[in-house]
């Protein structure tokens, strides 16, 4: 091939390359969910999705890119959770249901706060935008009412995101205290009908 041709994908995944990005993807997430960012690997990643790991580089140019290519949508569809319509105690239940319904994903943003680094620490200049994009919300909420003038929109924002996480974080404390599976459908729907009760009981 001559040195300034363009570069080719592996011949065997040339055909569905939307299908394999998926693949790609899917397993990345399992895998930066078990494991963080600093500890996944680009080869385990390629053997969950049954690919070459050239096709990382390829599509996402690497693990990087891989890693900022998969947090966007989920950046998005938080956004889209917290609609300034939606009362505080509704989208506070709904992150509990997002999150258990794709654990990996939950655990996922649990492991970039546990490895907590540098201002240039790969995914934190989106979640600080993201976040902050949260708390205008939340301040809108108050302003409508939803919680007393003299609680700090931060300091709830973060009581109520470790909340939504409990389970996540917490599984063994949530099975000994509730008796159920943190991970079931049965329990992500009781604890976020109470954490909704919850924030509900806040409004002045």
């Amino acid at each position: 091939m001559p040195e300034n041709s363009p570069r080719r994908a592996p011949r065997e995944r040339q055909r569905d390359p939307e299908r394999t990005k998926a693949r790609i993807l899917e397993a990345a997430k399992a895998e930066f969910g078990n494991k963080g960012y600093a500890a996944a690997r680009v080869g385990e990643i390629a053997a969950r999705a049954g690919v070459n790991k050239q096709l990382i580089s390829y599509y996402f140019g690497g693990k990087e890119g891989l890693y900022t290519e998969l947090n966007r949508p989920v950046f998005d569809s938080f956004t889209t959770i917290a609609a300034p319509d939606r009362e505080l105690a509704d989208v506070a239940a709904e992150f509990v249901r997002s999150g258990l319904a794709d654990a990996d994903l939950g655990r996922l943003f649990l492991w970039e706060n546990l490895t907590d680094g540098e201002p240039d620490t790969v995914g934190v200049e989106a979640q600080r935008e993201f976040l902050q994009r949260q708390l205008g919300y939340v301040r809108a909420r108050q302003e409508a009412g939803d919680f007393p003038a003299d609680v700090d929109p931060a300091a709830l924002m973060l009581v109520l995101m470790a909340a939504a996480s409990a389970s996540l974080a917490f599984p063994r404390v949530a099975r000994a205290l509730t008796g159920q599976d943190p991970g079931s459908a049965e329990f992500a729907d009781g604890y976020a009908e109470q954490l909704a009760r919850i924030v509900r009981a806040l409004k002045p």
